[in-house]
């Protein structure tokens, strides 16, 4: 029989009118511009970034976005597999490449550089639908879940770190051990296919291979020729018992895409506090130049801060 995670009724914003989420936000940085641009189609989520000619983001369906995302355990026993109860920004799996997001995007605005929005977040799985062997654990094709965010291009000096502050909010009516949150992902072309490892001890670059997996330092994704790089770094890392996680890479070859992801989890057999979590993450993009003197920076930065 299989077991699924009740939910209570939410009212649908499908009552009122929602918003559209077609924007784009720009911010200068060195001979170019770094555009950010997001879509109704995929519920406000950031569907491009682009700078000096270079499209950062391979938006495809509703799931290779830079976005965020959330997954949960249901309380259930045996494995944990993401994508059974996996509320996600932009959309489900079902919508595909199509012009319609399951998800609701409830709140949104844009100005000049930066720009915010509210989520309600569809399942990637509808009810009934399997992820490899692993069946669909929602009953529904929408979720409770809500995710906002607050993106800035430019951090203080820093002209190509986009600040990317979201919250994740779930409902009291659901009970979890264990809670996995994607802050943010970044599904990047194919031709970023050179993953390493940044440092911030020392600032020291080092070669990672394929993965597919986390590790506990910061991961930047480059081209062969290092003139278009993107890399992360939060300073909310690491979760507490996940000292040796926390960035991932991954290289799907068939679908001819890569990935970076900065992720965070919670375990707690008396229940997981849904209500909310808030998490701050830079994406850095330029040169590897640009992007290694960024990310020292923004760790200088952020180390002034605590003292």
């Amino acid at each position: 029989m299989l077991r699924v995670c009740l939910l209570l009724a939410l009212p649908s914003a499908a009552l009122a009118e929602l918003p559209k989420g077609d924007a784009v936000i720009r911010g200068k940085f060195g001979d170019s511009e770094i555009v950010v641009t997001t879509t109704t189609r995929l519920a406000g989520a950031i569907h491009s970034v682009t700078w000096n000619g270079q499209e950062y983001i391979d938006s495809a369906d509703h799931g290779r976005q830079l976005q965020s995302a959330c997954a949960f355990d249901c309380a259930k026993p045996g494995p944990f597999w993401a994508e059974a109860f996996n509320p996600t920004e932009a959309g489900s799996r079902r919508d595909g490449a199509g012009a319609k997001s399951t998800s609701e995007l409830l709140e949104f605005k844009a100005e000049k550089n930066a720009l915010s929005s509210r989520t309600r977040m569809a399942f990637w799985l509808a009810p009934g639908e399997k992820s490899d062997k692993f069946p669909a654990l929602n009953d529904k094709p929408l979720s409770e879940h809500t995710v906002e965010k607050r993106v800035v291009i430019g951090s203080g000096k820093f002209a190509n770190a986009i600040e990317y502050t979201v919250t994740f909010r779930g409902p009291a009516s659901e009970k979890h051990a264990y809670a996995q949150y994607e802050a943010l992902t970044g599904y990047m072309p194919k031709e970023f296919g050179v993953f390493r490892t940044w440092n911030p001890k020392g600032g020291k670059l080092a070669e990672l291979s394929d993965g597919p997996g986390e590790q506990s330092l910061p991961v930047i994704l480059s081209k062969p020729d290092g003139k278009h790089v993107m890399g992360v770094w939060s300073p909310d890392q690491p979760s507490e018992g996940y000292e040796r996680a926390g960035y991932g890479r991954f290289r799907f070859r068939a679908e001819k895409v890569v990935k970076w992801n900065c992720v965070f989890r919670f375990k707690d057999a008396d229940g997981v506090k849904l209500a909310e979590r808030t998490f701050r993450v830079f994406a850095v993009l330029g040169t590897l130049d640009d992007v290694t003197a960024t990310l020292a920076g923004l760790v200088k930065a952020h180390d002034a801060e605590r003292r």
